[in-house]
């Protein structure tokens, strides 16, 4: 995993988080694709900021997906302000997916 964060053990609670979230289009978790760039919490402010991609940038499944990142970071931080930021640089490509993701898909 190359995820940027600014706190492990958060990061380590919302990864498993998001391990639940899955791009229905692949069948394949947003963690394991590669699409969580950084997380970030700031603790002052009550605040997680999510930085991702998409496959693609005209993802039909893209705001779906997005939502469901919310939802599962917003479960693991109660009361927290849920920030996701779609970034398209830069661009996802497979050399992102894990070696779980790649065993899934060769399956």
């Amino acid at each position: 995993m190359n995820e940027v964060t600014n706190n492990n053990i958060k990061c380590t609670l919302a990864l498993t988080a998001l391990h639940d979230v899955y791009d229905p289009e692949i069948g394949l978790n947003v963690v394991d694709l590669g699409l969580i760039y950084e997380l970030n919490f700031d603790d002052a402010e009550k605040k997680v900021t999510c930085i991702m991609t998409l496959t693609t940038e005209f993802c039909p499944m893209g705001e779906s997906i997005v939502d469901n990142v919310k939802q599962a970071l917003g479960a693991t931080f109660p009361g927290e302000t849920i920030e996701v930021n779609l970034i398209f640089e830069p661009a996802w490509n497979y050399d992102k997916i894990s070696e779980e993701g790649r065993e899934f898909l060769n399956g």
